[in-house]
């Protein structure tokens, strides 16, 4: 998540002014005609090194701390959506969804059955494989292994998952002496990889491997459950107050299918931030510049992945902490629809608007892992009413023809408030491409009220992360916090009950107008993020650094699939003129996960070859 993302200055509310109180149209009732796009403006301060860290000792100080952080939230509006504003909707504290009708082309999948055939059925959806395009196609172009790559060549004897294991163990290793430290895992065990590999090994030479995914080498986020390492959401504490080193269902769920869990990838402390800076253990690198941040918070699952090193990870994603790494890194992230994925044994178990998805290197590997951990909280589907879960079948006519009669979304002020135009303009030849050679119809669409979307989002997620950490910062742990985390926490100790309550209230509201935009269109198509991989100050290094017009831009396009629940994705689609990936994002109808993948797959596609990382590790290297 990013938080303080939503502080702005000078906004008009859709309303009948009263002197301060403000009285807001039901949704119903808003004229669409009358919105007009504002761009998002932070007032806040950038700071980093000693400069920031005075301004904590200041921040936390009991009066002017105070005083602080309520003129800030003035300054940029909040107090006038959540205090002085009536809002007529009533409050929705989970996503809730209307009937959805079944997605064309695809095929059913069982949540209560095994994962292991579940990814039997999801290999069965994709293209057929040819073995010689990886391993006796042209070198020259670069291209990453996927999955089925890996399951040939274990298969064919032509590498085994022992002797890609000691490959990455000596990457891993390396990078563990990195000056300054520029870590991937957080914890991480060689001897504990060396035994699952040699079992996987084992299997193959048995010829009974437990599915595609078996020997597959993955990295599981430092917010999610992994045995045997206990998990500690980046900080340098929580593995004494936390003693759970067990699995959470979804990493259970890969380990049924033969993965090989590298260890715990490295994140921004507890998720609250959104480029990955890390004191505690060393910020991950960028491995397209290592000057630059990964984006975050699954900042190491992004870069473990673009870097050659694991073919997917698992991520959490609360505030596009899935999408804004894949998008900087160049790689494909998957956020589920709220309720899809089971989030138990992870930091983010109690949340309304995180998820656990998939980072992989291609929509193909996405949709094999994803298959591999799907499967609702039997508690979350009573409460959901979740529709099946199914796949495209991505080579068949009917699922071709499903991409071509799709009708995509672009508000377009805001498609275009990126930080370069390089951005936008990928990400519209895009969508010309899609029109042209798909049939697409690209539909152009009102998104009123992303301000007060913003503000929600920043209550909803802010308050149950407090919730959460409240009782470890009143037993003395909030003062070994980084600074950063301990900003968004002087801002989330702010919000009253009655904030939360408005939060919840334009939560159903904005959710009314995204299920009327549905009506018209299939998919919402933005950026990934308003700007690419933002460079590192090398101050920020050693005490962290908040930096919210960073912030907004990175989030700008990430925050409604998680206050609302609905899946999206993140493609790459090329580079800006230095080099850097941009990624488009794909936003569906709840439980349209098929939909979003199939026209991911064919994004992918029109896209053609990537360009080699300056940093990437072939593990799986023959000769």
């Amino acid at each position: 998540m990013g938080c303080l993302s939503c502080w702005r200055t000078d906004r008009e509310l859709n309303n009948v002014d009263m002197g301060k109180k403000r009285v807001m149209l039901p949704a119903e009732e808003l004229d669409l005609s009358t919105v007009k796009y504002e761009a998002e403006i932070i007032d806040a301060p950038h700071l980093t090194g000693l400069t920031f860290r005075l301004f904590i000792k200041i921040l936390e100080a009991p009066l002017i701390g105070p005083t602080i952080i309520a003129y800030l939230k003035k300054k940029n509006g909040m107090v006038e959506f959540l205090r002085s504003t009536v809002i007529p909707e009533p409050p929705m504290y989970k996503p809730e969804y209307p009937p959805q009708d079944p997605e064309p082309g695809t095929i059913s999948l069982d949540e209560d059955g095994k994962p292991e055939d579940r990814v039997e059925l999801a290999l069965k959806c994709l293209p057929e494989y040819d073995p010689a395009t990886s391993w006796n196609g042209d070198l020259s172009q670069f291209r990453y292994w996927k999955i089925r790559d890996y399951a040939h060549g274990y298969r064919s004897k032509l590498v085994t998952p022992s002797m890609v294991a000691e490959r990455i163990i000596t990457v891993i290793e390396e990078f563990s002496h990195k000056k300054p430290p520029a870590p991937l895992l957080i914890s991480f065990d060689a001897e504990e990889v060396r035994k699952q590999a040699a079992a996987s090994t084992k299997r193959f030479e048995e010829g009974r491997p437990l599915s595609i995914l078996d020997g597959i080498f993955m990295a599981i986020k430092d917010d999610i459950g992994c045995h045997p390492y206990i998990m500690k959401g980046a900080t340098t504490w929580m593995d004494e107050t936390n003693s759970n080193n067990e699995d959470a269902v979804c990493v259970s769920r890969l380990r049924s299918c033969g993965v090989i869990l590298v260890g715990k990838a490295n994140m921004h402390e507890l998720g609250m931030g959104t480029t990955g800076n890390n004191p505690n253990y060393g910020t991950t690198r960028n491995p397209h510049a290592p000057d630059r941040y990964t984006g975050g918070s699954s900042s190491g699952p992004a870069a473990i992945v673009a870097s050659g090193i694991c073919s997917a990870a698992l991520g959490t994603d609360g505030g596009g902490s899935i999408r804004i790494p894949s998008s900087l890194c160049g790689v494909v992230g998957l956020k589920t629809t709220y309720g899809r994925t089971d989030i138990r044994g992870s930091l983010c178990e109690s949340g309304t608007v995180e998820i656990i998805g998939p980072i992989a290197s291609s929509v193909e590997d996405v949709t094999l892992v994803y298959a591999a951990i799907l499967g609702s909280n039997p508690v979350a589907r009573n409460i959901l009413n979740p529709s099946p879960p199914c796949l495209p079948n991505f080579p068949s006519m009917e699922s071709l023809n499903a991409v071509g009669s799709l009708r995509l979304g672009k508000y377009t002020p805001w498609f275009n408030d990126v930080h370069s135009t390089d951005i936008s303009d990928k990400c519209e030849d895009i969508l010309n491409q899609l029109s042209k050679t798909h049939g697409c119809e690209v539909v152009e669409i009102v998104i009123p009220e992303l301000h007060e979307m913003r503000t929600a989002h920043l209550v909803s997620i802010g308050s149950e992360m407090l919730t959460g950490l409240n009782p470890d910062c009143e037993d003395g742990k909030g003062t070994e916090l980084n600074y950063d985390t301990r900003t968004s926490m002087a801002l989330f100790r702010s919000f009253t009950a009655s904030d939360y309550v408005a939060a919840q209230c334009l939560r159903r509201r904005i959710m009314y107008h995204h299920m009327e935009i549905f009506k018209k269109v299939d998919v919402i198509v933005t950026p990934t993020t308003g700007m690419t991989a933002p460079k590192i100050p090398p101050s920020a290094l050693k005490y962290g650094e908040t930096d919210m017009q960073v912030t907004g831009y990175l989030m700008r396009f990430v925050i409604a699939a998680n206050l609302l629940g609905l899946p999206a994705i993140s493609v790459p689609i090329g580079y800006d003129k230095q080099g850097l990936p941009i990624g488009l994002q794909l936003m569906g109808r709840p439980w349209g996960e098929a939909s979003i993948l199939r026209l991911a797959s064919v994004v992918e596609e029109l896209c053609g070859s990537k360009k080699k990382p300056v940093s990437f590790y072939d593990v799986v290297k023959t000769s």
